[in-house]
């Protein structure tokens, strides 16, 4: 099967950054599912990992965005079958899925209606994971129970993450969602999703919330440069708040100037669950199904801005490109080998 993957890391622009490689179809454990890949997406996580690859002559292969069809399945799967529709994010420890081809454990598998195009489905499970993770799990919010009347403030809201998360932040009633943007196109991006209010996250961001007559936010998603931005926020934050981070910092943070605060910071990584094989990994699945399920209805507007075509060495490195730039919005799909 072809497979694009990285020797070692190299520039974006570098034709050698990602190329294709005949490799062997994979073999189901008996856990497993192989799945016939037709559309994938990008992410930041490809290109942190990409620019991390050390040259000792493994060929791998990254993407952990996916919708396809199973082709088989291992020994001991009871409730997936051939020609079923499915969507993922899959394991950072296994392969990644820019491949024809791709083995992922049943578990962290979604079901993907038939009416949601596969296009449409690849942008959908890492940043719908993550922000339902960081949420729900992290940030103790319950979507249809009633809050106290508080805030929540989405730094960088126009990205994968952040779109998706003003979305699931709608299923709080009585939650106000602040997202951060820089640029009038990001602004009107986080709008159309249902943010109450958008913020300039390169400006004062205490003078801005105190310019909309609203209290500092009890509850912080930090999905964005976070060197920069963790000293503001807090000073910011509500005493008693809560800072979930979902990117790593390049320099320890001084998380001592949250304790007058009695405030928190916790993190959020996708990949724990399936990496650590932790007994409740399911929920990944359930959470994907739920999540789609949603997309097919309408109830949730899927954020793939832009989809490159075919999937190939070419159209990755692009996607790989305009990621870096800083200055996508949404997310990149690539569909059909």
């Amino acid at each position: 099967m072809k497979a694009i993957g990285i020797w070692k890391a190299l520039p974006a622009d570098d034709p050698e950054a990602l190329v294709e490689r005949e490799i062997p179809v994979p073999v189901p454990g008996p856990d497993d599912l192989l799945v016939r890949v037709a559309a994938i997406s990008v992410n930041p996580a490809d290109i942190r990992t990409r620019l991390r690859k050390t040259d000792d002559g493994h060929f791998a292969v990254l993407g952990w965005d996916v919708a396809g069809e199973v082709v088989a399945t291992g020994a001991s799967v009871r409730d997936f079958a051939p020609g079923d529709p499915v969507l993922y994010a899959g394991d950072l420890s296994r392969p990644g899925a820019n491949s024809e081809y791709h083995l992922v454990e049943r578990a962290i598998v979604g079901r993907r209606p038939e009416t949601l195009a596969p296009a449409a489905a690849a942008a959908l499970p890492l940043t719908a994971l993550t922000a339902w993770e960081a949420l729900f799990d992290r940030l103790g919010l319950t979507p249809g129970a009633a809050p106290e009347p508080r805030s929540l403030l989405i730094v960088g809201g126009a990205g994968g993450v952040g779109s998706m998360a003003i979305q699931l932040a709608r299923l709080v009633p009585g939650l106000t969602v602040i997202a951060t943007a820089s640029r009038p196109q990001s602004r009107a991006w986080c709008l159309s999703f249902g943010a109450d209010a958008v913020i300039d996250h390169l400006a004062d961001l205490e003078a801005q919330i105190a310019d909309l007559g609203l209290a500092p936010p009890a509850l912080v998603l930090l999905a964005n440069d976070p060197d920069r931005h963790f000293p503001a926020l807090a000073r910011l934050i509500a005493p008693g708040g809560r800072i979930c981070c979902i990117v790593p910092f390049t320099s320890p943070p001084d998380i001592g100037a949250l304790m007058r605060k009695s405030a928190g910071l916790v993190w959020e990584f996708m990949f724990t669950r399936p990496m650590f094989a932790t007994p409740d990994r399911a929920r990944q699945g359930e959470i994907l199904t739920r999540v789609a399920q949603m997309a097919a209805e309408g109830r949730l507007r899927p954020t793939g801005t832009e989809t490159l075509s075919p999937i190939s060495a070419d159209t990755l490195r692009e996607a790989h490109r305009r990621i870096e730039s800083g200055r996508t919005i949404g997310k990149i799909v690539l569909s059909g080998f």
